[in-house]
């Protein structure tokens, strides 16, 4: 009877490994999985609740704003959900939402707790709706355990009216002042929604279906509203609206408006310059001007010079540096008489324009240049014979002092304390204080310059003033400019046109920044001064302004776009393995095969899914094994039994029961799950002594979770294990 003995035992072997839990699927934002609730995750954590506000009954084509959260747990960050609908479409998915065929709504990450959608009731005549939702809140372990789900259902039934349904046409967007439909809306225009309301029965408009699209997404916020303000559009944006009409019993069939309509900017003066960039918009003619100087670059002779904008004669000169502005050929009149230098005989001496005779003096200071008075010169000294005193003698003609010295040798003919003139000036030697300087003659202040040539006679610590200011050239520091007389700082640039008197390295301020062109990186940039990276942008404009290589960062995660391969996501920047997928979201960053580790062993699901895979083909293999072996053993059973029977009735109750010499242990090959086989009997052989089997310490040589949360191992030996929540259970 051991023979029976063993084969029961093998036999509830085989029960118990039937009893094993079965494997259950597991995905991250799976779709159509409500009904059985999130069952790839332990719910050990705090417990949550399900909310919704699904509506009791619809109305056959009503839009429904639908919104999914959860009370209760930690609220930890860390959240998704499920929603099965059996009739009507769910539509406009909501931030974090993705819709599988209009019936099913699931996250898209798990950065939410709470998500929103529209759904549109199914059609009249389609009876009750059911609805399945499921909502998880992870503890943001990385792993299925420690989290809490919660599943709910609705049922919503149908409101039914013998009622035809509403129509809603003439579908149009206008603004204030305009009846009719527009492609254009300025940004401070509000848009207005239109539409002709229609029903058979004679219902009234009772609250129609309002949605308002911009860029082709819903926004929520203007829902039901006929107008959007101005406050909520920019510049760029393109807008439509649909409608749903409602009579108070059925919804009607969506109408999108005609138009769509850009938000665009004015432009005043029609020059093709939006007003919000125009410098003149009101002048068609003009939208730059680069040097603010209040006249636009088009008409502007000098539009990069603040202080210069026309030049009428077109010499190259502004009018305003130009001393004559209409007169092509002069600019500069250094000795200010009113002659340009050009046509100045004597462009340094105000008291000097011509040289009739070219005789080295100036017409204003010549003696005679143009006497018609003499006829005659008998004696050809240059005199005529009219006014010659002594009309032989070529050296002599007038004698006017009578001192016996002809006038022309007598330097003061009619003066007869005097009669030399060594320097000609017209001053006697004998009072002369400069006798052989013919332009001088006094020295009022002894400085030793005479008083002609001294434009300070009665200063000794001058003498000239080149440029007539009033300073004279000692104490000027630009005695050639009449503009200019200091210089504080040394810089060359007088104090007048130095912007920065005082500060040597500086002169000009062409933006009115209040720091000079030299130091200034931007110099025609009021908004700028600095580019300490040198990348051309500056550094109150410049994300990055120490680093040349980066200048926008237009996710605000800290890095610039140029090295950003995310530059649009603020949690990512970085994608090792070139996967699409940022390393802060991938759990392999390293590995472009795989993303994502739902369950936190450590295997991604890619690889993850080909284990699985394998071991379902194993399990398969080992199942039909188990059904192989359970029926060779029950039929061994019954064969047993049937030769206990016989060997009975054959020797009659004293005959002994034979010796059972089989192993006591059968072998048996493990599978790679670890099910427990049944071997063939071994063939029975005479028991010989058997030396004590030493015991050997099992080791594991894998483990892994399977999709509904089991752990498994499998042992140096072959077998396996299953944890079964208090300890180790052998299969």
């Amino acid at each position: 009877m051991k023979t029976v003995a063993r084969l029961l035992c093998v036999a509830l072997v085989a029960v118990m490994i039937a009893s094993v839990p079965s494997i259950d699927g597991k995905m991250n934002g799976i779709h159509n999985q409500a009904g059985q609730g999130c069952t790839c995750h332990y719910s050990t954590g705090t417990s949550i609740t399900a909310n919704h506000d699904f509506p009791t009954s619809y109305n056959a084509g009503q839009v429904y704003n639908i919104n999914i959260t959860h009370t209760g747990g930690t609220q930890a960050f860390v959240g998704g959900f499920n929603v099965v609908v059996d009739k009507g479409t769910i539509q406009n998915a909501g931030t974090g939402v993705k819709i599988q065929g209009g019936t099913s709504a699931t996250h898209t990450g798990s950065g939410q707790l709470g998500w929103a959608f529209d759904w549109q009731a199914p059609s009249s005549g389609s009876g009750t709706v059911s609805v399945d939702i499921a909502v998880l809140q992870g503890d943001g372990n990385n792993g299925n355990s420690g989290d809490s789900w919660d599943s709910a259902s609705a049922s919503i039934t149908e409101n039914v009216a013998q009622n035809a349904a509403p129509v809603a046409s003439n579908v149009f967007i206008s603004i204030s002042g305009q009846s009719g439909a527009v492609t254009e809306a300025y940004y401070d225009q509000a848009l207005n929604g239109n539409y002709d309301f229609a029903d058979a029965d004679g219902d009234s408009d009772a609250g129609s279906e309002i949605r308002w699209r911009k860029n082709g997404g819903v926004v929520f916020a203007h829902n039901n509203n006929m107008a959007v303000p101005s406050s909520a559009t920019s510049i760029g944006e393109t807008w439509t609206m649909s409608v749903t009409p409602n009579d108070g019993y059925d919804y009607g069939s969506v109408v999108t408006s005609t138009n769509t309509v850009e938000i665009v900017d004015y432009d005043a003066d029609n020059d093709g310059y939006g007003d919000q960039s125009d410098a003149f918009p009101n002048d068609p003619n003009e939208h730059a001007d680069s040097d603010s100087d209040g006249v636009g670059d088009n008409a502007d002779a000098f539009p990069n010079d603040p202080a210069e904008t026309l030049d009428s004669d077109n010499d190259g000169t502004g009018d305003n540096n130009d001393a004559f502005p209409n007169d092509p050929s002069e600019d500069t009149d250094s000795d200010t008489d009113g002659v340009g230098d050009n046509a100045d005989a004597f462009p340094n001496d105000a008291t000097e324009t011509m040289d009739s005779d070219s005789d080295g003096t100036g017409d204003n200071s010549d003696w005679a240049p143009n006497d018609a008075s003499e006829s005659a010169d008998s004696d050809d000294d240059g005199v005529g014979n009219n006014a010659d005193a002594f009309p032989y003698d070529a050296s002599e003609t007038l004698d006017s002092d009578n001192d016996n010295v002809g006038d022309n040798a007598d330097a003061f003919p009619n003066d007869p304390t005097e009669t030399m003139d060594s320097d000609s000036d017209g001053t006697g030697d004998n009072g002369d204080a400069f006798p052989n300087d013919p332009t001088e003659t006094v020295d009022s202040d002894s400085d030793g310059t005479g008083d002609n040539s001294d434009e300070f006679p009665n200063d000794a610590t001058e003498q000239t003033d080149n440029d007539s200011d009033g300073v004279g050239n000692n104490a000027d520091a630009f005695p050639d400019d009449s503009a200019e007389q200091a210089d504080n700082d040394s810089d060359g640039v007088g104090n007048n046109a130095d912007v920065f008197p005082d500060d040597a390295s500086e002169t000009l301020d062409s933006d009115n920044d209040n720091v000079g062109d030299n130091a200034d990186a931007f110099p025609n940039d009021s908004t700028e001064t600095m580019d300490s990276d040198n990348d051309s942008v500056g550094d109150n404009t410049d994300a990055f302004p120490n680093d040349a290589t980066e200048t926008v960062d237009t996710d605000d995660d800290g890095y610039g776009d140029n090295g950003d391969a995310f530059p649009n996501d603020v949690f990512e920047w970085l994608d090792s393995d070139n996967d699409s997928a940022g390393d802060n979201s991938d759990a392999f960053p390293n590995d472009a095969n795989e993303t994502l580790d739902s369950d936190g062993d450590g295997v991604g699901d890619n690889e993850q899914a080909e284990i699985e895979a394998q071991i379902a083909a194993d399990e398969d293999a080992a199942a039909a094994q188990q059904r192989t072996l359970i029926g060779g053993g029950i039929g061994l059973l019954v064969i047993a039994g049937a030769a206990v029977a016989f060997l009975r009735r054959r020797g009659g109750a004293d005959v002994p029961e034979p010796k059972d010499f089989t192993s006591p242990m059968l072998e048996i090959e493990p599978s790679p799950m670890a099910a427990a086989v049944i071997p063939s009997p071994a063939v029975a052989q005479p028991m010989a002594a058997v030396a004590p089997v030493q015991a050997v310490e099992l080791t594991v040589e894998n483990q892994w979770t399977d999709e509904q949360g089991h752990t498994w191992r499998l042992m140096s030996d072959g077998s396996n294990l299953w944890w079964n929540g208090s300890d180790w259970q052998k299969v």
